[in-house]
């Protein structure tokens, strides 16, 4: 039974070392590296210096900076496993601005312990979660003094900001990050109460445009009713993005997109999820596309959103104003089988047709765009990260999805050529990029336990190389 079991060395020595661990974190959280903010290159310069330093004293070597054009990533390696694949352990150093600054309890870059959690702007995301991947790797390397396979290290600086430069470094840098898998310490665990792996992201891509009717601004009375009004035409442009089933009326959008297998639908139907409950806590009742379950929805189906809307005159009082301008964002998630590239300008064109004669239409703003991804399940790597779950949980954890987008999964696809399996030891419900951010002290014992866990696995396991 799992009671005599004796414990791994490498792990007595990793929790030996929990409240030097917290302190670390204490120290990490301190530094305010915002990378969104142009004036918080101190604070990024702050957690770029203690992330080297833990690196060196833990026996890296070859710790650099590598440069694509924004702010730099680290990188680091311990290669001194002849004959064994390459795994690159992912994550970031960057932070989401603080604000709302009046609704944190304690201050954001001051670390707060209390009731088993330490509050702090980055606990959970991500600087909590890498540095016990980090530490659980300096742990079986003093301990065994090497590793069971050769680890490269890659700690990003612009996650927050859409990971902007990182295919740009990988691209430059490819030779010296070139692995079998990549094991990322970033993205979090569903829930608290069930052990889970996630197996799979939807893409992303966002989008604003701008409608305009007139030079400028008219009067309501003079000219009401005779001049187009921008507003009117916008809202009536997003209106008919979807359809009264809830489907994008984008041409050729679901084009390619099979219905779920039954036996992935049964897979997901089987897993201990209350959709009334989690909704409960929005305050919002169930929508969405006819046919399809929640989970479904999140996970399995794209969709389209608009994300904010403005024109005209919002302030006190009235303006009897006709708009002459109005500007939507708006943002896709994205499922598998669907070409980002081809749903842009899908989308580009359909908004061109959706606009009247009276308007013109110019598309402001437009992100990098991102495919789906999905490990697949014979992953030699997603294998060893649920024997280690399961080792260290007494459960078979539950492959799940999510319904968020992790630019790294398809970056790291496209340039490095392979997959990345997500092990945060972070939780949902953390309160990222919120306030109050938190990570659970007991998430550093469950996440040192795992991550030696799964060295060991890749040590008597059969290698790291995809298919």
């Amino acid at each position: 039974g799992r009671g005599h079991r004796v414990t791994d060395p490498a792990l007595t020595r990793a929790l030996a070392g929990r409240e030097a661990l917290i302190a670390r974190l204490a120290d990490l959280i301190a530094c305010p590296s915002v990378s969104v903010e142009p004036g918080a290159e101190a604070g990024m310069e702050a957690a770029r210096t203690q992330f080297e330093g833990f690196l060196a004293g833990a026996g890296f070597a070859n710790i650099r900076r590598l440069q694509g054009g924004g702010h730099p990533a680290i990188a680091a390696e311990w290669m001194g496993a002849d004959g064994t694949p390459t795994l690159l352990v992912y994550g970031h150093y960057d932070v989401q601005p603080a604000d709302p600054l009046d609704q944190w309890t304690t201050a954001p870059f001051e670390a707060a312990v209390r009731d088993g959690r330490i509050y702090g702007r980055g606990a959970a995301d991500d600087k909590g979660p890498l540095l016990v991947a980090l530490s659980a790797l300096a742990a079986v390397l003093a301990e065994d003094g090497r590793l069971p396979v050769n680890i490269r290290i890659l700690i990003e600086g612009e996650e927050e900001l859409g990971s902007r430069t990182l295919e740009q470094i990988l691209h430059l840098h490819k030779a010296q990050l070139a692995c079998d898998a990549v094991l990322s310490a970033d993205g979090a665990r569903w829930r608290a109460d069930l052990p889970t792996l996630n197996m799979a992201t939807r893409g992303i891509g966002t989008l604003e445009f701008s409608v305009r009717t007139a030079a400028k601004d008219l009067h309501s009375g003079r000219y009401g009713g005779v001049v187009p009004n921008a507003l009117h035409v916008l809202s009536g442009m997003l209106a008919a993005l979807h359809d009264g089933d809830g489907r994008i009326t984008i041409p050729g959008f679901y084009e390619g997109l099979a219905d779920p297998a039954p036996e992935l639908r049964a897979e997901l139907a089987a897993i201990p999820f209350d959709a009334a409950d989690w909704l409960a806590e929005t305050g919002a009742e169930p929508i969405g596309e006819a046919g399809f379950t929640t989970l479904e929805r999140l996970w399995l189906r794209p969709c389209l959103d608009v994300n904010g809307v403005t024109g005209g005159y919002a302030g006190p009082g009235s303006k009897t104003v006709i708009p002459a301008e109005a500007h939507a964002k708006l943002s896709l998630r994205l499922v598998h089988g669907q070409d980002p590239d081809r749903i842009r300008q899908a989308l580009i064109e359909h908004l061109h047709r959706l606009s009247p004669p009276c308007a013109t239409l110019s598309v402001t703003a437009d992100s990098a765009w991102t495919a789906a991804t999905e490990v697949p399940r014979d992953h030699p790597l997603l294998a060893a990260a649920r024997k280690a779950l399961l080792r260290t949980t007494g459960q078979n954890p539950v492959l799940v999805r999510i319904g968020a987008s992790l630019p790294i999964c398809d970056i790291v696809r496209r340039v490095l050529g392979c997959d990345v399996v997500m092990f945060s030891f972070a939780t949902a419900d953390e309160n990222f990029h919120a306030p109050d951010e938190f990570f659970r002290l007991s998430a550093i014992d469950e996440g040192l336990a795992a991550w030696i866990a799964l060295l060991r696995e890749l040590e008597t396991g059969q290698g790291l190389a995809g298919q």
